[in-house]
């Protein structure tokens, strides 16, 4: 995965570069977003006999009260910088969010029996995610002077923060995804240019294996997501 990070960069600067060597046009930008995402089957799984008792076998517990799905919503930033390719009709452009983006804190409360006394006791875990480098790299066709249409590849650092009773962590990892999405954009007179745009993003799943504890792991099936976002910028 780290590889794949440094190739993801390597190429896009690359591609970036070569793009404006050959371009009709530079568009450098910020911009601000709002988003709804949602965590498919995102749930911790016990294997084995557990502490808490329970029959040996494989134990899933959700991390919502829905059961399936866990949402969360986020506003955020990111800058982007894109070249247009002749025939002024495909832009390519990376987008970076500088910021992490961190989700809510989840309380977990255990009931489970001590293993010298076999009372009864309370173990309490916390644990939130935190995505970082968010990274897409991505085409836009325009159609229309205005509107226009994307495609790009994205690339995330998730970071696992937890304090688990029992010890351990789930650790950290990168996810890959794509998204798409449309925009109109509007160019002034003085080369500045502002848009609105609104995108669906899915990211793959993962699992991950406690450190202490080979017998639990947390999962998630896949993150999707959409995002409503305004940009302005300059034109060279």
């Amino acid at each position: 995965r780290v590889f794949m990070k440094k190739f993801l960069t390597i190429a896009a600067f690359m591609l970036f570069a070569f793009s404006s060597a050959q371009a009709q046009g530079v568009k450098i930008g910020a911009t601000l977003k709002a988003g709804v995402f949602e965590v498919d089957d995102a749930s911790e799984i016990f294997s084995g006999a557990h502490s808490s008792g329970a029959s040996p076998g494989d134990v899933t517990k959700k991390a919502s009260d829905e059961g399936d799905e866990a949402v969360g919503e986020f506003g955020f930033g990111s800058i982007f910088a894109e070249a247009m390719l002749p025939g002024e009709k495909i832009s390519i452009g990376v987008d970076y969010v500088p910021m992490a983006l961190e989700s809510e804190t989840t309380e977990n409360i255990q009931n489970m029996k001590t293993v010298q006394t076999g009372e009864d006791a309370q173990s309490t875990n916390t644990v939130k995610v935190e995505f970082e480098d968010l990274t897409t790299v991505y085409a836009l066709l325009h159609p229309t002077e205005s509107l226009y249409l994307k495609v790009g590849y994205v690339q995330v650092d998730v970071n696992t923060i937890e304090n688990l009773a029992t010890g351990g962590a789930y650790g950290n990892t990168s996810l890959d995804g794509y998204t798409i999405g449309v925009g109109y954009n509007h160019d002034m007179d003085n080369g500045a240019f502002f848009r609105v745009e609104t995108n669906y993003m899915e990211i793959d799943g993962t699992e991950l294996t406690n450190t202490n504890d080979s017998t639990k792991k947390v999962k998630a099936d896949g993150i999707q997501g959409a995002t409503v976002g305004i940009s302005v910028g300059k034109s060279f």
